[in-house]
Order: structure tokens, then C-alpha cells, then sequence
């Protein structure tokens, strides 16, 4: 697994989600619960994870659809 995505926004994580799984790659959004828990504060990012090998065509996708990598 590698880290493809961190963020504060609660918006990314959902539509680079939608967007991957579209194209055939499995993602991990293993911070969910944390997030939810202290989802007053906004602080705690939420990170998406992806199969090592996924890693490199997963960059491009989001790149192309215009999602930040790094917040």
C-alpha cells in the first residue's frame, strides 16, 4: 500500500474515490473514522491508499481531473 492523497477537505477524499474506483483502482480511505470523530475541528487529514503498483497511473488520473495531491 502507499499513500496516494491526504487532506482537511472533507470533499476530496469522496470524488478521488468515485473517480479511481471508476477507472479500476481499488482505494483504502483508512482515516475515516478518525475523521469523523473530531470532524468539528477539521485538523486531522484524512488519508487514501492505493496498491503500490496503482500508485503511479492513480497520480496521473487525479492530476488530470484537477485534484491537489498535497493540501
Amino acid at each position: 500500500m502507499k499513500e496516494l492523497l491526504r487532506t482537511t477537505n472533507p470533499t476530496i477524499i469522496p470524488f478521488a474515490t468515485a473517480i479511481l474506483q471508476g477507472e479500476g483502482i481499488e482505494v483504502f480511505d483508512i482515516d475515516v473514522h478518525m475523521h469523523t470523530l473530531e470532524s468539528t475541528l477539521g485538523m486531522m487529514p484524512r488519508r487514501l491508499l492505493v496498491r503500490r503498483e496503482d500508485h503511479f497511473m492513480a497520480v496521473s488520473i487525479l492530476r488530470e481531473n484537477g485534484i491537489p495531491l498535497h493540501d
